[in-house]
């Protein structure tokens, strides 16, 4: 195992000792700070309730994530063909990125009148502006002696944009990505916390928000252990997904093979 995984994990679990010894020392009583194992414990026992509620939050982010990645790439491309869309619509996505979510939620969820599509589209709103203003500028970071080059041949504007635009862009939509999976996760879960509903179909806020209600701390941590996670987890994936598509040519990635 390289140091980059080791060094994170040897000081992840000497947090944790640290932690479980402080509580036991300091009889901290659970229902103010729980002890990692108990926050285990609790993650086992409870699986069965907290298990159904992590694919709901999961569902909601992928969801918002590739409808961030699908509008906000397609805009991007719409704005490097079309300075005018671009002058006139780019204002209005920073509008949308710069408003707080927690106070468009409630009239988000007002008039969605359905849940399940109102917390897709706060999660969306989250997750949507990076995309597009990566792509956007990697669009626009191609040499200008290629695009010269590619005029020189005869290249049209949608050959170019396929042959040189997008492959230069790729980088920088690749690193929108991986800010978009953790933002997507946010927002999901901050529009849950603003929808507060419960039932079997709820998400991980909820049920946070529930142990709460009940004074049961070790399952509020539990649950956001999980939602903890599921970032790291869609960190990795979409490392992983930059990794193997750039490794064979793009800078960045053969600096990391070095």
């Amino acid at each position: 195992m390289s140091a980059r995984a080791t060094a994170p994990l040897l000081l992840g679990v000497l947090v944790l000792a640290l932690w479980e010894e402080a509580v036991h020392l300091l009889a901290i009583p659970p229902y103010v700070l729980p002890g990692p194992i108990l926050i285990a414990e609790t993650l086992v026992t409870d699986w069965t309730m907290l298990a159904p509620s992590l694919w709901v939050t999961l569902t909601i982010t992928l969801q918002a994530l590739a409808a961030a990645v699908v509008i906000g790439a397609l805009l991007a491309i719409l704005f490097s063909l079309s300075r005018w869309v671009e002058l006139s619509l780019f204002p209005y996505a920073v509008v949308l990125q710069v408003t707080p979510i927690v106070a468009i939620a409630p009239l988000i969820i007002i008039w969605a009148n359905n849940i399940d599509l109102s917390l897709l589209i706060c999660a969306w709103l989250v997750a949507f502006f990076p995309i597009l203003s990566n792509t956007i500028l990697g669009l626009r970071s191609v040499d200008r002696n290629l695009l010269d080059l590619f005029e020189l041949h005869g290249a049209g504007r949608w050959r170019t944009l396929l042959h040189l635009r997008l492959p230069a862009a790729l980088p920088y939509f690749l690193g929108a990505l991986r800010i978009s999976g953790g933002l997507a996760l946010i927002g999901a879960v901050v529009a849950e916390f603003v929808a507060g509903t419960g039932g079997n179909a709820s998400g991980l806020a909820w049920r946070i928000l529930e142990a709460g209600y009940q004074l049961k701390v070790p399952r509020m941590f539990a649950a956001l252990a999980l939602i903890s996670a599921t970032g790291i987890a869609i960190f990795l994936s979409l490392t992983l997904l930059s990794h193997l598509l750039l490794r064979r040519w793009h800078e960045s990635a053969l600096a990391m093979q070095e």
